[in-house]
């Protein structure tokens, strides 16, 4: 997932699976030895005991119901029983109704099975015990979900970009595979998994699974996933969709509108895929393609296997921001294949996957824009460092510090992980780190791992291999103390020095920088003039900037999450048109939380929050509306202050 995550520590949970879970390409080295099993500790997110028991495999046949806003029908479990004492298994449900469950006797006959669903969990959700005294090999679950489901976006037609058809997609990470599917709802239990889903025969029905990109539109689908994947990675999307392709493994599903201006943005897909590919070993899910969702998808792209989930605001003409394909694509080595055991130890997930998008990015679009992505991340986390408490700043982190899965400090997890790997890239060679990242792909494939595990797996096939290039407290500082070490290398994006020059000449003279020299900025130096200005600048300043630059009203998403808090800030009240506007329209968190935590901070713009947000509720899922409207309650504003005089500027970095 991109640029919102979750936090780690070193839970030790592992659920076994097989490297051999799809064949890898010809020519790719043989997969190594599988690591061995250790035994499963309790996630403290989910309430299953997968000790006991786990989920091998779930069937699932379900009705997709756009007027009611529900899924409902069965779900049917594969169960391996691991403990002979235990007679109940324990799932995660959230805001679910329970019909009826049943369980498979020897005979082959289902049985009805006695279940109680416990008081509901603000965050966990309900518990749900089903008594199974015969450890049953099989048992049914039939249930329907609720229109506020957690994990589930509904939208009308009229809040899509063809306004002909309803939409609907999921979100289930972290913990909203709940809200949908009554789950083992962990990261350490993997299973495989089908489905078949009937809804109007003029709605297209895809999931995280073998989507046919030649299936006719019926109302009737079928899927499978044949590798085992945790059930965050479980995703279903419903609506006016058509598919154009991008090569003969790769692809773009969107509404007829946005299909080809999408293919057109994401055109190089493939060859990010052979990029991590050559260094990286086989992609194995076998397709790769691409769903992009209307604005209202509360993230940047979510690695759903086999179908990433991206947001519509990323499209802007020009691949600048394509970095999210290569974040998604990425996740399916770092995160799908080998994945994190835990919410805590999502470092494992984003911040390798931040440092091989990074990889890919250098490979395709040049050093230098690796290099201004990688400052821009850096700042954000050092802004972001100066108000998160120290406990979530560490990678690998104690139990219990991270409440709620949704809410932690997405600087440590993505960016601080892929520093971490930078560090060790630095110290021991690309070449031999390239092959100690090989190998670790290969040697945890299909497993879900925590940090502790990889920190053995690091000190046996990279520090001891390599002896005198990284100290063990070298190693342990990243991992374990919060800050970043001193140790961390530096990056200056050479771009980024005449964008410094020219935003201090202009707070210095007042003259804007020629057009022969911002003609040419890409969204990462448009992006880092903004973040380069002061906290607040005059009305007449902004002014200025909107009658040069346009910035007010701007289609691109990443220029407006830095340009309206600064216009909020700064009293400029021309710009609350289109804040209104931007805020109605985008849903993805990233982008308009920063807006949001500046308009409550006054009376008069906590007023503003709350008209934009009754109008943009209906269409905002239900992970954001969950943070916006806690941002509301929780508001304390102040009368808003006359308009200051420019501060001094942010020096550069």
């Amino acid at each position: 997932m991109r640029r919102f995550a979750l936090l780690l520590s070193c839970l030790a949970v592992v659920a076994a699976g097989c490297s051999n879970e799809s064949a890898p390409s010809p020519g790719a080295p043989a997969p190594a030895k599988p690591a061995a099993k250790m035994k499963v500790e309790r996630d403290e997110h989910s309430y299953a005991e997968a000790d006991k028991v786990a989920i091998t495999d779930l069937a699932l046949d379900l009705k997709l119901d756009f007027d009611a806003k529900t899924l409902s029908g069965t779900a049917t479990y594969t169960l391996e029983w691991k403990d002979k004492a235990a007679k109940q298994l324990v799932l995660d449900t959230r805001d679910l109704s329970i019909d009826k469950v049943e369980g498979e006797d020897a005979a082959g006959q289902w049985q009805p099975l006695q279940y109680g669903l416990a008081k509901r969990d603000d965050i966990l959700g309900s518990k749900f015990t089903i008594e199974t005294p015969a450890q049953n090999a099989h048992v049914r679950v039939t249930y329907t979900t609720s229109p506020e489901a957690s994990g589930l976006q509904w939208l009308d037609a009229a809040m899509t970009e063809g306004k002909k058809l309803p939409f609907m997609f999921s979100q289930s990470q972290q913990i909203h595979a709940r809200s949908w599917v009554p789950l083992q709802d962990t990261p350490s239990v993997r299973y495989t998994y089908s489905a078949h889903v009937a809804t109007r025969p003029d709605a297209m029905v895809l999931m995280s699974a073998d989507n046919d990109p030649k299936a006719a539109r019926d109302g009737d689908y079928s899927f499978k996933m044949p590798q085992k994947i945790p059930s965050y990675l479980m995703a279903i999307a419903a609506g006016d969709l058509v598919f154009e392709p991008l090569s003969q493994r790769s692809g773009v599903w969107a509404e007829p509108a946005m299909a080809k201006k999408a293919a057109k943005e994401f055109e190089d897909t493939e060859k990010m895929i052979e990029t991590a590919e050559k260094l990286y070993g086989p992609y194995r899910w076998e397709r790769y393609d691409i769903l992009v969702l209307p604005p209202s998808f509360p993230y940047g792209g979510m690695e759903n296997p086999r179908l990433t989930f991206a947001t519509p605001t990323v499209i802007v003409g020009d691949k600048s921001l394509v970095s999210l394909v290569a974040h998604e694509l990425a996740h399916s080595w770092s995160g799908n294949l080998v994945t994190f055991a835990s919410a805590k130890d999502a470092w494992l997930n984003e911040g390798f996957t931040s440092y091989v998008e990074n990889r890919i990015v250098e490979a395709l679009y040049g050093k230098e824009q690796a290099d201004m992505e990688r400052v821009i991340a850096r700042n954000e986390l050092k802004a972001e460092f100066k108000t998160v408490a120290p406990n979530l700043q560490v990678l690998a982190e104690k139990p219990g510090d991270l409440k709620d899965p949704d809410n932690s400090s997405a600087s440590t997890v993505y960016t601080k992980g892929a520093w971490f790997l930078q560090f060790l890239e630095e110290r021991f060679g690309r070449a031999d780190f390239d092959a100690f990242l090989r190998g670790y792909f290969d040697h945890f494939a299909f497993q879900s791992i925590n940090s502790q595990q990889f920190a053995d797996y690091a000190k046996a096939n990279l520090l001891a291999k390599h002896p005198d290039k990284v100290s063990q407290a070298d190693f342990d500082a990243w991992l374990y103390e919060p800050g970043i070490p001193p140790t961390a290398p530096q990056v200056l994006a050479a771009r980024f020095g005449i964008v410094d020059s020219a935003r201090l000449a202009w707070l210095g003279s007042g003259q804007l920088p020629p057009p022969a020299i911002t003609g040419a900025w890409s969204t990462h130096e448009w992006v880092h003039f903004i973040e380069g200005l002061p906290a607040t600048l005059k009305p007449e300043q902004l002014a200025q900037l909107d009658a040069a630059y346009r910035f007010t009203g701007t289609a691109n998403g990443e220029i407006a999450q830095r340009w309206y808090p600064l216009a909020v800030r700064s009293g400029y009240a021309q710009a609350n048109e289109a804040i209104a506007a931007f805020l109605e329209r985008v849903g993805r968190r990233k982008l308009i939380v920063p807006t949001y935590e500046e308009l409550v901070k006054t009376d008069a713009g906590l007023a503003l929050a709350r008209q934009v947000f009754a109008k943009a509720k209906p269409g905002y899922h239900p992970i954001t509306t969950g943070t916006v409207q806690k941002l509301i309650d929780e508001a304390k504003p102040k009368a808003a202050p006359a308009a200051q005089p420019a501060a001094e500027p942010k020096p550069a970095t």
